[in-house]
């Protein structure tokens, strides 16, 4: 190797060291974008995807406006959702005790329980897309913290009727 050669190798090492370290220090330099819990909380939510949330009707919020048909559990990758339904009774028989069935069930418009197991949930968002009636959408919880992976699965109706009633 000449001497012209090892120079212009070591120029070009010193050259992307001094670019690598301008980078550096640049970033170094720009405030932090870390939220250190709980001394600051997050203030910008609106691109936070947390777990799927029913949405209520207008005109009654603590009603969603799901119509029992199934499609965005069918659309689940992740087979983390379960729509229940009330199983009508059989011809002759009497109403006796409320069965749940998965949804679609002939004859349910409205479902009797929306469980999401938030656990298993990949958040590709295919059950929002495919809902017909556009009942589902993103929750902006950022502080969903549980001890247990039992407790990630979520009664979405119950919580859009709490949710109702806080408002």
């Amino acid at each position: 190797m000449t001497v012209s050669a090892l120079f212009q190798e070591a120029y070009t090492g010193l050259k992307s060291l001094v670019i690598g370290l301008g980078i550096t220090g640049k970033a170094f330099c720009q405030p932090g974008v870390t939220v250190i819990y709980p001394k600051e909380e997050v203030d910008n939510l609106s691109t936070f995807r947390g777990h799927v949330e029913l949405i209520g009707k207008d005109e009654d919020p603590a009603v969603p406006r799901c119509v029992a048909c199934g499609a965005c559990v069918k659309a689940c990758p992740s087979n983390c959702l379960t729509i229940l339904c009330p199983v009508p009774a059989k011809e002759g028989e009497e109403g006796g005790p409320v069965v749940m069935g998965p949804a679609p069930q002939k004859g349910s418009k409205t479902p009797g329980a929306v469980i999401v197991d938030f656990s298993l949930c990949s958040l590709c968002g295919q059950c929002a897309k495919a809902c017909p009636v556009d009942s589902l959408q993103f929750s902006d919880n950022p502080y969903m913290v549980r001890l247990d992976r039992r407790e990630f699965q979520i009664d979405l109706l119950a919580r859009l009727r709490r949710l109702a009633e806080q408002d």
